[in-house]
């Protein structure tokens, strides 16, 4: 059987493409349908591991894994077969089908296309054979008639599959209707025919005073305005390409318990999707000052894609010798991949893993007694595991069993005074109050979240199903139909 196609576009980067077709996926899976999601080429440091072909595991772009979730299916490295995980400016590592190709990630971006083209193709058709709905992601805008010459993930992406378009614009910027009508006017003819509809998103105020705009639109495009979605605040789905929110209103929690953390937002920031639980549990800050860091009872120095750069820019900010005084004030501080190798004494990079080929070694904050040699290799797995002699004040965590999952290259060994909770994978600090992990997804885990806040995050599968019903009311069940009737 070959699935209906329905594809998400973009006037821009983050119009709303991501969440709009995780609802599309709940919504189409609650008719009883076989759904997958697929988005050709993604370019994020948020990966998840999901299986990859040859019975390994692989990366993948976390938006498409919370889609596959979305869809109540199980997440595939070919939902997403090409991942570009940015290490600098003008540099990314390419991830194809699950992996880091080295080779592709040197050829000049201009040449990529036509070699990745054949693997999108693959792997579309083979998810199309597998369901009755593909929902599709596009990526930013397609109408970068820059790029058109070598698109590979939005207008080729669409006439390949036949897909019927909604193309989403962001009514709170400003400027919808011209957005929206200078994407269709520079679109292909063979694009604007798969246009079934235009979207308005993070709309706030009375619906009714949008016209006549949504009709002249019509008149002028013969494509119709088949939603206006409002504003949507905390709808519990990770953002993919920023942070979420800045300091929401204090949860009603228990005194004595943690009520404010600020996590580092450093340039190359990686897995920032891991942190939404916390939003439920306490006030999230996102720090890049100094200032930002000041009330904080835990410091969390999150994932990076280019530890050693990283670091640069926090000392340029202070920020170093702020964590450092937290730490020796007995702070908390909680550091996660290459936070963890941050915190530690040294990551030597030998081999230019992370500064395109040249050697680099790099001094960490040294709150942790480790050191971390980089290397090609890169350590992709989804794992299991108790926390067992955990020491106070992280000691609520002693016993607790959490899912999670490692994508880093590198290894990491002690060089000193520390207590390790998983032998290379989690290590406190003689104090106790520094720990680093190698896994992600700490705060995923319900029972985490309970022993450490004594708060109950809302589910993500709560948070897809109201996804669902905010799409059912704002295009009407039978406009949803259509999208997907012969």
């Amino acid at each position: 059987m070959t699935a209906r196609c329905v594809m998400v576009l973009g006037t821009s980067s983050g119009a709303g493409k991501s969440w709009l077709a995780a609802a599309l996926c709940r919504w189409f899976a609650r008719q009883g349908l076989r759904v997958r999601p697929f988005k050709a080429q993604n370019m994020s440091n948020n990966a998840r591991v999901a299986p990859a072909p040859g019975g390994t595991w692989g990366e993948m772009g976390a938006a498409q894994y919370f889609q596959a979730l979305a869809a109540r299916c199980a997440p595939d490295v070919r939902m997403n077969p090409v991942l570009l995980k940015p290490e600098a400016d003008t540099r990314s590592q390419v991830v194809l089908l699950g992996r880091a190709d080295a080779a592709l990630s040197a050829v000049p971006w201009a040449e990529r296309g036509a070699l990745l083209w054949p693997h999108i193709v693959q792997a579309l058709d083979a998810l199309r054979a597998e369901c009755d709905v593909l929902v599709i992601e596009g990526a930013g805008s397609p109408a970068e008639i820059n790029l058109m010459p070598r698109d590979v993930v939005n207008l080729r992406v669409a006439r390949h599959a036949a897909a019927r378009c909604l193309l989403v614009a962001d009514i709170d910027r400003g400027g919808a209707f011209a957005h929206l009508y200078g994407t269709w006017a520079l679109l292909p003819p063979a694009n604007r025919a798969l246009l079934a509809g235009f979207v308005l998103n993070k709309f706030r105020g009375d619906a009714a005073l949008l016209a006549p705009a949504p009709q002249r639109l019509q008149e002028l495009t013969s494509v119709p305005v088949l939603a206006t979605i409002p504003m949507l605040r905390g709808h519990g789905l990770p953002e993919e390409d920023g942070v979420f929110d800045a300091v929401p209103s204090a949860p009603a929690l228990p005194q004595g318990t943690l009520r404010r953390a600020a996590i580092v937002t450093w340039p190359h920031i990686s897995n920032l999707d891991e942190f939404q639980p916390l939003k439920s549990c306490l006030q999230l800050v996102w720090a890049r000052d100094v200032a930002a860091l000041a009330g904080a009872q835990l410091i969390i120095v999150p994932g990076s894609k280019n530890v050693a750069a990283d670091l640069a820019w926090l000392r340029a900010q202070g920020m170093d010798a702020a964590i450092c005084q937290h730490a020796a004030r007995g702070g908390l501080v909680l550091g996660i991949c290459g936070g963890l190798q941050a915190l530690g004494a040294t990551t030597h990079d030998p081999q230019g893993v992370e500064n395109g080929g040249t050697p680099r070694c790099a001094e960490g904050l040294g709150l942790l007694a480790l050191h971390t040699t980089l290397a090609q290799e890169k350590r992709v797995q989804p794992g299991r595991w108790r926390l067992g002699d955990v020491r106070a004040p992280w000691g609520a965590l002693a016993g607790v069993e959490v899912e999670g999952y490692e994508i880093h290259t590198g290894r990491t060994a002690p060089a000193g005074e520390l207590h390790t909770l998983l032998d290379g994978l989690a290590w406190q600090n003689a104090a106790g109050n520094v720990l680093g992990l190698y896994m992600h997804g700490l705060f995923e885990n319900t029972a985490a979240l309970h022993a450490l806040f004594g708060a109950h995050a809302r589910t993500l599968d709560d948070a897809l199903d109201a996804l669902a019903a905010e799409a059912e009311r704002a295009f009407g069940a039978e406009a949803l139909r259509r999208l997907v009737a012969g």
